[in-house]
């Protein structure tokens, strides 16, 4: 164990043992003395703070020097009361000095400084410890869309997020910790209070049974009373200030004295107003003049002092900036911040400003959270931060969608509109500003509020702007993931599973595949939109297979095959699939025609037969669209692959699987044959 723990659970024992063991008055003296002097040092370290997480522990130090204050109470009173009102040098010194020869007096200053601890600053801790961790509570969810939107333009990282995030849970913490902590400050006031009566009333039977004169008794007991009470309430009343302290302070980059005193100087013709006022209320009959003079004249000049410091200052900081701009224009331009290439940004003109601003209840900075966790839900990467710009180039309306600075996509939203989509069982038309969606390409149509209504009505997909706008990045984040899938990436992915896996990475991750063949394996399964979400299954046919070949697209084929129930549950509605086949003699002809060289494969087709394939492969697509089935074509294994490749470019969403892909329990039917036409 720790010493620290040790030492804690050490003096929590102590204290303990103090409630039920007597003391002597020497050890009490040395007991106050210390309470005094932890109090004081704790409300010194809550003065020179910057923020209040720096003391985040000042909860748990508060319940243990209560409980220590509580039971030096306990120690005390046992005292005074077996000793005839001897408590120890300590209690009789605050006392006398106190009482000075006059015990009204000192009774009536001792109830005084109760009451300042009780009424005011006790009472005002618990409050403000109170509706500080509401707020701070309440002002949680506001602050983490913050960091999220400062995450996805780019100005914090990831790591930077995680721990501004746990700073706000540890603020909550701590709060929610104080609102509870500040109950013992004001029950520890309570408590000095039915001490101090319990001494002076016990003290006054005791004395008097034992055949003492009542007035010597009183004046014994009352002194002890004032002098333990004073010993409980200084540092209790310090406590209460620390915790005051705590609890109303505002992150800065210095202390609060350094704090205090910059803004309140920092007004010089606050002070001199205030020392020209009090120089009038010198001349009212009855003031003391001389006083008031003198502290006007240090108001006065300790304001003219600052201002004239502060025009020097300006002074002196106006020729460096001066001559620094001088110099910068000597200087050659620094282009190295130019050179940064963003993995994916939207760039929007200045009418969708407001979809993105949280101030003006945007909400697009929220959809591209969602976007991000989505896609690491349904493709199993993480998807780059994404970069949202405005552009005054554009047109209002207009956005723009770039991959590592390209465009690749790009469209038009309307703002106070709504877009309708035909789900295709609608016949009745609806009037409105004709439009392609960008996201699929159908066709649709702008309306306004009031035409929506109606369109619901009909049964029409109703999206407004910026669910447009989300669901084109979506697609667009789908179609060029394994693009956005860099070595990082793929670092992190490896770090994951190697918590859960260790032994499964360290076989396969350096010592058979480098980051880079993996990174290949993971970018070709993310291009036909296979998710990589399932590593560990990924990593272990790598490891299975690695011996055999270091092709990757032979190796994506394995991997391919051995994720078949996430492939079969994406593809298969049931336990139903309707598909296309590849006539046997295409599957020989595409196999006997692939060339092996160093850098992969290749079909070398002529012309004529790829044209011949393609004219079979489209009618038989349009036959299955026209059925409402969404096509898909199933071939032999070693087919698989080539037959991707060759057709990919001209319809590169077709989904092509291999019989090694789908689960046995699903029933197969062929709604056509793609073949060589004669």
């Amino acid at each position: 164990m720790k010493i620290g723990n040790l030492t804690i659970a050490a003096v929590i024992i102590a204290i303990v043992m103090m409630l039920i063991l007597p003391m002597p008055p020497m050890l009490l003296d040395t007991l106050l003395i210390i309470s005094i002097s932890l109090a004081l040092i704790i409300l010194l370290i809550t003065l020179y703070t910057k923020e209040t997480l720096e003391f985040s522990t000042f909860p748990s130090v508060l319940l243990i020097v209560t409980l220590f204050r509580l039971a030096l109470n306990v120690s005390t009173t046992r005292v005074i009361l077996l000793n005839g009102g001897e408590a120890g040098n300590v209690i009789k010194t605050f006392g006398q000095f106190v009482v000075q020869g006059n015990i009204v007096v000192g009774v009536v200053i001792f109830l005084v400084i109760i009451i300042i601890q009780f009424i005011v600053i006790t009472k005002g801790a618990e409050r403000v410890a109170e509706v500080a961790a509401r707020f701070t509570l309440d002002a949680m969810p506001g602050k983490q869309m913050a960091i999220d939107a400062d995450l996805n333009s780019g100005m914090i990282d990831e790591a930077q997020a995680r721990v501004r995030r746990e700073k706000i849970q540890r603020e909550a913490d701590f709060y929610g910790s104080m609102d509870g902590a500040s109950k013992f400050v004001k029950g520890d006031a309570i408590v000095s209070i039915i001490t101090a009566l319990i001494n002076s009333i016990g003290g006054i039977i005791i004395g008097t049974l034992a055949g003492g004169d009542i007035g010597t008794v009183a004046s014994t007991y009352t002194i002890a009373t004032i002098g333990d009470g004073l010993c409980g309430q200084i540092p209790a009343l310090l406590m209460s200030t620390a915790t005051g302290m705590v609890v109303t302070k505002a992150a800065s980059e210095s202390d609060v004295g350094t704090e205090v005193f910059g803004q309140i100087a920092g007004q010089p013709q606050v002070l001199m107003i205030a020392g020209a006022v009090v120089v009038l209320l010198s001349f009212i009959p009855g003031m003391p003049m001389f006083q008031m003079i003198i502290l006007a004249s240090f108001l006065l000049l300790v304001g003219v002092s600052v201002q004239s410091r502060r025009k020097k200052a300006e002074l002196v900081e106006e020729v460096p900036a001066v001559e620094q701009a001088a110099e910068d224009t000597r200087k050659p331009e620094n282009v190295v911040s130019l050179l940064q290439v963003d993995p994916i940004e939207l760039e929007f003109g200045y009418g969708i400003i407001p979809l993105a601003d949280i101030s003006q209840g945007g909400d697009l900075l929220d959809r591209v959270v969602m976007i991000r966790r989505q896609c690491a839900k349904d493709l199993g990467m993480i998807v780059p931060v994404i970069r949202l710009r405005d552009n005054i180039q554009f047109a209002s309306n207009e956005y723009m969608i770039k991959i590592k600075g390209n465009e690749v996509a790009k469209g038009e939203v309307m703002l106070d509109h709504f877009l309708a989509m035909n789900p295709g069982d609608i016949s009745e038309p609806i009037d409105g500003i004709e439009t392609i969606e960008p996201a699929f390409g159908l066709p649709a149509v702008w309306l306004n509020e009031q035409q929506r209504e109606r369109a619901e009505l009909f049964g029409y997909t109703i999206v407004d702007p910026p669910s447009v706008i989300a669901t084109h990045l979506t697609e667009v984040i789908r179609r060029h993931a394994h693009e956005l899938l860099g070595r990082q990436q793929v670092q992190v992915l490896i770090d994951n599973l190697k918590q859960s896996q260790p032994s499964l990475v360290d076989e396969v991750v350096p010592k058979l595949f480098s980051l880079g063949e993996v990174q290949k394996v993971l970018g070709n399964l993310l291009r036909e939109g296979v998710s990589i979400r399932d590593m560990g299954s990924i990593i272990e046919t790598l490891g299975d297979f690695g011996a055999m070949t270091r092709d990757p697209d032979m190796l994506t084929e394995y991997v391919r095959q051995s994720l078949k129930r996430t492939i079969t549950g994406r593809y298969v509605s049931g336990k139903h699939m309707r598909v296309l086949t590849l006539d046997p003699e295409l599957e020989h002809l595409i196999l006997d025609n692939v060339k092996q060289t160093e850098h992969g494969s290749y079909i070398a087709l002529e012309a004529e037969a790829i044209q011949k394939i393609f004219v079979s492969l489209r009618s038989a697509i349009e036959r299955m669209t026209s059925l409402g089935i969404s096509p898909i074509v199933l071939t032999s294994p070693v087919v698989r692959y080539h037959f991707k490749r060759l057709i990919e470019q001209m319809v590169p969403d077709l989904v092509v699987l291999s019989y090694n892909e789908i689960e046995q329990d699903v029933d197969i039917q062929a709604d056509g044959i793609v073949t060589i036409q004669k």
